[in-house]
């Protein structure tokens, strides 16, 4: 009997010196996609994975698609800074004018590579744009592959094309860009789409390839108009994976490290790489419905430039108004896409 009392006595000791980090730890991780979505699939799946193995088990995700957990896709950044939710990827854009320094990358024409965007957008948002995400840890950046032009009843094939067709966008400078193509703007997340263009409140989108066989936004419409590949894209818009400042920094020492590991500009890299790959599958859905495809020549798409190129000054003097050197933070975001291109 004393054996066994000695026994228990050590045992209750060795529980009770156990260190806190030995318990679980579970982020609850909030998005848009519907599970079988390729950001799911690709992306967060694989992220969740990897810090649950690299912590041996200690902390893992919950998963919360398809804005299960309550809320609006605008309202993610907030929930994330909040501490209602604890990750999220998200799109800044959604928020108008809200992260004005981050907007650059979602200006017209700038980029048609997601990898080197990411790249790009990554040194950019260390420099100049952290500010802007108080009360919460930036994980990753990036912005998705070539934003292009989808319609329901007619095809787009010059500037003209544009006029009194309402068209969807995701951010406020898609929204200028679609208005100085002739069209009729309309804000929306792309959660909306499908019910908006079957109620007939929107003709067509700007997406890009990649989300679209998620929300089968292919069956919506029927004619797709790309820009020449010789030129930028139309447009992109900017994703962070972000994570709640305070749930970051509640964590032991050895699991923000697993946190830390995966991050930052090689994440962003890498995710980049992922949207810039997914493209094919939107394209191969829509020809197998039959739709029709139209890239647009280099000179038709030069047109597209000159009718959006105003939105660049009207960017830089928003800038200069919030005093930020407008013309710098464009000349360096420009920079760093040549640097990461080459």
């Amino acid at each position: 009997m004393k054996r066994l009392i000695t026994t228990a006595l050590a045992s209750a000791l060795v529980a009770t010196a156990l260190p806190a980090a030995a318990q679980e730890v579970t982020l609850k991780f909030h998005h848009i996609w519907p599970p079988q979505a390729m950001a799911p699939v690709r992306v967060i799946g694989p992220w969740c994975e990897k810090i649950k193995a690299e912590s041996n088990g200690r902390m893992a995700c919950q998963l919360l698609p398809a804005m299960s957990g309550g809320g609006t896709p605008p309202q993610l950044v907030d929930r994330v800074k909040d501490g209602v939710d604890d990750l999220t990827i998200t799109l800044p854009g959604y928020t108008a004018g809200r992260f004005p320094a981050m907007e650059v990358f979602e200006l017209p024409f700038m980029t048609n590579s997601a990898e080197v965007a990411a790249a790009a957008a990554w040194d950019y948002l260390q420099k100049y744009a952290l500010p802007e995400f108080p009360g919460t840890k930036v994980l990753a950046t990036w912005v998705h592959d070539e934003g292009y032009i989808h319609t329901a009843s007619r095809q787009v094939k010059t500037l003209d094309d544009f006029k009194g067709l309402k068209m969807r966008a995701p951010t406020r400078q898609t929204n200028k860009l679609l208005a100085r193509l002739g069209a009729t703007p309309v804000g929306m997340p792309v959660t909306g789409v499908a019910d908006a263009i079957s109620k007939g409140t929107i003709d067509g989108f700007a997406l890009p390839w990649e989300v679209i066989p998620a929300f089968k936004l292919h069956e919506m419409v029927k004619f797709h108009t790309q820009t020449d590949p010789a030129r930028p894209a139309l447009y992109s818009a900017g994703f962070v994976f972000a994570m709640n400042q305070a749930r970051y920094d509640s964590l032991p020492a050895d699991l923000k490290k697993v946190i830390d590991n995966n991050s930052g500009a090689v994440l962003s890299r890498q995710i980049g790489r992922i949207w810039d790959e997914s493209q094919a599958a939107g394209r191969k859905a829509a020809e197998a419905r039959g739709n029709t495809i139209l890239t647009i020549s280099v000179a038709e798409t030069d047109r597209w430039i000159a009718a959006s190129a105003p939105i660049y000054d009207e960017w830089v003097a928003d800038m200069d108004k919030r005093g930020l050197p407008g013309k710098q933070l464009l000349q360096e975001a420009r920079d760093l896409l040549v640097k990461y291109r080459q």
